[in-house]
């Protein structure tokens, strides 16, 4: 049986941050988000508009995805940006997508 060593190269702190990005994108609405800002920056109304979510949904999950790491925003005039700054959250996603679809058909 093969030993599973990458593991032992995480601290508690580093286990900590994992588990708190899992836990934001543990919700189909912040995954919808993130794949909706996954192409470039989007505005507050983009987003409601991308994911046919409410203000007040939308606004409450940018909170969490923000306080996780996922997202980024960025302020012009009136207006705050959000994306995602690391593209590989996205890339995770896709991974775990195509090997459900692979599995159910």
């Amino acid at each position: 049986m093969r030993k599973n060593t990458s593991f032992q190269i995480f601290n508690e702190s580093d286990i900590e941050q994992v588990a708190k990005r899992f836990r934001a994108l543990g919700e189909a609405s912040r995954l919808k988000l993130t794949f909706a800002a996954g192409n470039g920056e989007k505005n507050v109304t983009q987003l409601i508009a991308a994911t046919g979510l409410s203000q007040a949904n939308v606004s409450k999950h940018l909170q969490i995805l923000t306080a996780s790491g996922i997202f980024v925003r960025r302020k012009k005039g009136i207006y705050v940006f959000y994306s995602t700054p690391d593209s590989k959250v996205i890339r995770l996603c896709e991974v775990v997508g195509a090997e459900l679809r692979k599995r159910s058909g």
